[in-house]
């Protein structure tokens, strides 16, 4: 369990695709499956849920003010709504964690206000896909009212999922947006064209894809082992008037970098946005 002493419960609010991968990494290694409760309108999710052991519910109810901690897993649209919704059953000791894109963490406090003050047990994160398979990369931040203890829950739980980060604010946190968090899909983007330029060249698209695959995993795996900077690697696969050489120079005419760097831009730019069309 997360905590020897004391059992925590959890609640993922939404039961999509990122409450499974959390859930994949928890169930079994830090709850049980029936201390989990998932609340999600879909009956077909609530059964996939219920299958594995877990509570399920297909609205808000007093059931929720049992879970110690709160998971968001909703779209940024919905946030506003479905957190005002289970506002009237937060307690003082609720942790409150949100996955939702661009939704700052002073928003949803105020949305659980109890009494005029806002509920200041809040944590952000932006874990990404790989998480299904214990490869993530998540950011975390946290409002100052949260303690040590909490932080180390949320560290425990993300954990169990992949790599994290802990940043300072909303505003990084849209930068892990930017980064991890939609990165992904720049990578499967950088696949499909690698694939795709080696089948018009003549591979089969089982050769294309292997090779695609191995090449660019195996060059993230010795770029993260090896002690020497990214620099030095692309230096040593590239040979003057070689094949890289002219590869890199098509790279570098196109403004590759900067495209990437404008891409990501575009990307915490929409994040800012998020928070203010729904805050």
């Amino acid at each position: 369990m997360i905590n020897e002493q004391n059992t925590l419960t959890l609640a993922f609010i939404g039961g999509g695709n990122m409450a499974s991968a959390l859930s994949a990494g928890l169930i079994g290694k830090r709850c049980a499956a029936n201390e989990v409760l998932v609340i999600d309108p879909n009956a077909s999710a609530r059964q996939n849920w219920q299958e594995q052991g877990t509570q399920v519910a297909a609205h808000i109810d007093e059931q929720l003010s049992t879970q110690r901690i709160w998971i968001f897993a909703v779209k940024p649209q919905q946030m506003k709504e479905v957190v005002r919704q289970c506002a009237p059953y937060v307690q003082k000791n609720t942790l409150v964690i949100s996955v939702a894109a661009g939704i700052a963490a002073a928003d949803i406090a105020n949305w659980l206000a109890k009494d005029g003050q806002p509920h200041q047990r809040v944590i952000r994160c932006m874990p990404n896909t790989p998480a299904f398979i214990g490869c993530g990369a998540t950011g975390l931040m946290a409002l100052d009212a949260v303690d040590a203890e909490d932080k180390r829950i949320a560290e425990m739980m993300f954990k169990t999922v992949g790599e994290f980060v802990w940043v300072k604010d909303d505003q990084a946190i849209d930068a892990v947006t930017a980064l991890s968090g939609s990165g992904p899909a720049y990578v499967f983007l950088f696949l499909e064209s690698l694939i795709q330029g080696a089948i018009e060249q003549g591979l089969s698209p089982e050769q294309a894809r292997k090779l695609a695959f191995a090449t660019v995993s195996g060059a993230t795996e010795l770029a993260a082992l090896s002690p020497l900077p990214l620099e030095q690697l692309r230096a040593n696969v590239t040979s003057e008037g070689g094949t890289t050489a002219a590869a890199l120079q098509v790279f570098a005419q196109q403004n590759f970098s900067t495209i990437v760097q404008q891409a990501m831009q575009a990307a915490k730019q929409r994040a800012a946005e998020l928070a203010n069309e729904y805050s």
